[in-house]
């Protein structure tokens, strides 16, 4: 029986694994976790990933214009991001479905086809800080008694990454969409601030900033000040997760 030299051996392992890695290329090391942002002239789209929940918003800014915006769980499988749709302003029908999205790593940036096209993304922050996580609106004071609100198909949820905010009244069940707003916050100090880029229900709110009185305490937050009308808010908020 012919022996191959330890050299022959090495260089027909290196052949193999150069085979192998062709066809199956290594997964990246990108971490999604956090906000991305695409813009062409007026039009932003923004991606938030964090604490297993995908959401995209779509909207010009300048022109105060909501265009549209989508999302639920995601799960990372190899090259593609699989959504469980919780609700689409666009597409209703959606709701419930499976959406796969192919994406890449260029060099930290994320090349993602979500709707249709390809677009390169730029990672805006990574997900860190506080508030950061989703968070469903579990209670609030009426008349000055506390009221508890057990989740239901029918909730209002807050998507915040490090920088960026977005709420949704949603119901998973029904597929209704009752609305959402977004933007930047910021929260030092005890105090929250957003500062709002769109609206879906009042485009006059664009460009408003709201500071609220914010207090973390592990998977609860509670949340006080005055609306944009100026009412009284008093509400406790709980991470979606932590259910």
């Amino acid at each position: 029986m012919r022996k191959y030299a330890p050299a022959n051996n090495f260089i027909i392992t290196l052949l193999i694994l150069i085979v192998v890695t062709a066809f199956h290329p290594p997964v990246s090391n990108l971490s999604l976790t956090g906000a991305w942002h695409y813009q062409e002239g007026t039009h932003e789209e923004t991606l938030t990933f964090v604490d297993g929940y995908f959401v995209q918003a779509v909207f010009d800014k300048t022109g105060k214009q909501f265009m549209y915006t989508w999302g639920g769980p995601y799960a990372i499988k190899d090259d593609k991001i699989e959504v469980t749709t919780q609700f689409h302003t666009q597409q209703r029908e959606k709701v419930g479905e499976v959406v796969s999205i192919a994406w890449s790593d260029n060099n930290g940036q994320l090349v993602a086809n979500v709707d249709g096209k390809e677009k390169t993304w730029t990672q805006t922050d990574k997900g860190m800080g506080d508030l950061a996580g989703v968070w469903r609106i579990a209670g609030r004071k009426q008349q000055g008694q506390p009221v508890t609100m057990p989740l239901r198909p029918r909730r209002t949820l807050k998507i915040l990454s490090a920088t960026r905010f977005q709420w949704v009244a949603i119901n998973i069940e029904t597929k209704e969409f009752s609305g959402t707003g977004g933007g930047t916050y910021t929260f030092k100090n005890g105090k929250y601030t957003e500062n709002i880029e769109f609206f879906s229900r009042d485009s006059t709110r664009v460009g408003a900033s709201l500071t609220f009185n914010g207090k973390v305490r592990g998977n609860e937050w509670d949340h006080t000040g005055l609306s944009s009308k100026g009412d009284p808010i008093d509400e406790m908020w709980k991470k979606l997760n932590a259910e």
